[in-house]
């Protein structure tokens, strides 16, 4: 089973001056304890259930593309991309040049995205929902087609919300066939047709009963798009407070282990947590001594 490590808060010791070089010090730490992923979110402010909006938020992106500089082996992605931030080519590109500088090592996660109150407050454009699937279907659309041959394609894209006259793309993404695509959320008609359609991995949020829900749903939907249900990863997010002897909201890290071997009974194969505690010195270290092998030994 894999483990991946979702960095949701930039609140650290020392202010804005410290954000840089403890940012630094936890992609390292991750990287050498052996996560096989690292994930930042797509947000402009910070969101409720983590903090106050005025809280410190990093462009997502960029964010990576300073991780990719510092690590060797961890996979990086978003956790995951809201759709109206970019125009659809656009999506393509941003993966495909991490792609490119963290030698292969891109994910490209996207979704329908939901946060009304930072769209308005930058001035970005918030379509109705309906609209912004659509927008996430022909975006899934136009970034295979630019990861298709050798530079994309020459054909244009007319689609209801984005003409391109050409989709080309180059360079072009050393992970073949192309960075894999992570669509995020579980909604059973719209979020998971889309995952069996132009997905690579999915991600649920949730306890093991509605992972366990989740996933046999999106097995249905891969048998009406005649896709093989084993061709997708199936990942989940949740978020831990870690100590070594555990109390109050902490778990230790035999408890953190049992629970990702719940997920992992519900079919994860692919467990990201954030956790709430990340800045304190040596709470990566314990976990990568502790738990990250005796995930990496689940299914095994």
């Amino acid at each position: 089973m894999k483990i991946g490590l979702q960095v949701p808060s930039f609140t650290w010791p020392g202010g804005d001056a410290e954000i840089g070089p403890t940012f630094a010090r936890i992609v390292r730490a991750a990287d050498e304890v052996g996560f096989d992923s690292l994930w930042v979110m797509d947000h402009f402010f910070q969101i409720p259930s983590v903090g106050a909006a005025d809280e410190p938020m990093l462009e997502g992106w960029s964010a990576l593309a300073y991780a990719a500089a510092l690590t060797r082996r961890v996979t990086l992605g978003l956790m995951v991309g809201g759709i109206h931030y970019r125009q659809a080519g656009l999506w393509a590109k941003l993966a495909t040049t991490l792609d490119v500088l963290s030698g292969g090592r891109a994910w490209l996660g996207i979704g329908a995205a939901w946060n009304a109150e930072e769209s308005k407050g930058l001035g970005f454009p918030f379509p109705p929902l309906g609209q912004r699937f659509e927008m996430l279907e022909e975006t899934l659309q136009i970034v295979h087609a630019m990861w298709s041959g050798e530079h994309g394609t020459q054909q244009p894209f007319e689609g209801r919300h984005y003409r391109l006259e050409r989709l080309l793309n180059s360079p072009q993404a050393l992970r073949k066939p192309h960075p894999p695509i992570m669509i995020g959320g579980g909604g059973e008609r719209k979020t998971l047709r889309l995952v069996a359609q132009y997905g690579d991995a999915t991600n649920i949020f949730g306890g093991p009963e509605n992972l366990r829900h989740k996933y046999a749903v999106l097995k249905e939907r891969c048998e009406e798009v005649g896709r093989p249900f084993d061709e997708i990863e199936r990942s989940n997010l949740n978020s831990f407070r870690v100590s070594r002897d555990g109390g109050g909201e902490s778990v230790t890290p035999t408890e953190m282990v049992d629970r990702i071997g719940a997920w992992h009974e519900a079919g994860s194969q692919h467990a990201i947590f954030s956790i709430r505690n990340l800045a304190e010195p040596g709470i990566l270290e314990l976990v990568g001594r502790t738990v990250v092998p005796q995930v990496h030994a689940m299914g095994e």
